[in-house]
Order: structure tokens, then C-alpha cells, then sequence
């Protein structure tokens, strides 16, 4: 048995310690937000937050996250986040929105580790998360909306 604190919540999971995380969150838990987008921690599109830190977790084995808090994107609720999510839907962001709850949370591990990024920090903080959309030039302008929202 696997235990995992997912959104806040205990869970209990009976499968194989090497299952990927994002397996567990979509087929044994049902929150189907997290994506799948490559399998290899290339594309960004299963970001969640292992400790409130941005990890890829179509690699990470669900063992790595027992014992520790997992947020997905159904789960953020903190003032960077809700700040994220407003800049967002404020600058239409979202395209296809395949990609987007895995930005979300890489920009909201960001804000939560740097509330006033340079577009440096955005760059290296955004790396690995692919938008087939082309919407970059919208997600970094939210980002800078949300951080000056946190003023």
C-alpha cells in the first residue's frame, strides 16, 4: 500500500511502488487535470507540486511521493495561485489548454520562489514546458500580471 496526501487529502493506493505518479493521480485517484504529454519529463504537460516544488510526474515513481504533500492543478489554493489563475483567464492565455494546467503550475512554483521574476527567471523557470500553441508570449505576460498582482 502506497499512502499519499493528494490535494490535502489522504489516499491509499494499492499498486506498484514504480507506477508513475501521474498514473496514480489520473487512473487510481480520478483527477484527470494532470496530463500526459510525452512520458519523459520533456514536455511539462504533468507538472504538480511534490512539497509545493514543480516536478514532472510521468517520472517520478509513486513510492518518491509517498510521505509528502502532492498538489495538482485542481488542488491550488493559495493567493500565487488564485493571482496565476486570474492572469491567466484575464489575458486569455489558453489556446488548446492541453498544456496549460502544467504551466500553471510551473508559474505558480515560480511566484512561489521568486514573486518578482526577470524574464530570465521566467525562461529558466518555464523551460521544459512545450506549448504546441505557440501561446509563450501570453503566458509570460501573465506571469508578470500575477506577480505585480502580489504587490
Amino acid at each position: 500500500m502506497i499512502q499519499l496526501t493528494i490535494n490535502g487529502s489522504p489516499q491509499q493506493l494499492d499498486i506498484d511502488p514504480d507506477t508513475p505518479l501521474l498514473w496514480a493521480i489520473r487512473d487510481s485517484i480520478g483527477l484527470t487535470g494532470t496530463k500526459y504529454g510525452c512520458g519523459m519529463a520533456l514536455c511539462g504537460a504533468c507538472t504538480v507540486h511534490l512539497d509545493g516544488k514543480a516536478i514532472r510526474s510521468c517520472v517520478t515513481p509513486v513510492s518518491a511521493a509517498e510521505g509528502k504533500l502532492v498538489t495538482t492543478i485542481e488542488g491550488l489554493d493559495s493567493a500565487v495561485a488564485k493571482a496565476v489563475q486570474v492572469a491567466w483567464e484575464k489575458l486569455d492565455v489558453v489556446q488548446c489548454g492541453y498544456c496549460q494546467s502544467g504551466q500553471i503550475m510551473s508559474a505558480v512554483d515560480l511566484l512561489n520562489r521568486n514573486s518578482h521574476p526577470t524574464d530570465e527567471d521566467i525562461n529558466d523557470a518555464m523551460t521544459g514546458n512545450i506549448c504546441r500553441c505557440n501561446t509563450y508570449v501570453r503566458i509570460r505576460a501573465a506571469i508578470k500580471q500575477a506577480s505585480k498582482a502580489l504587490l
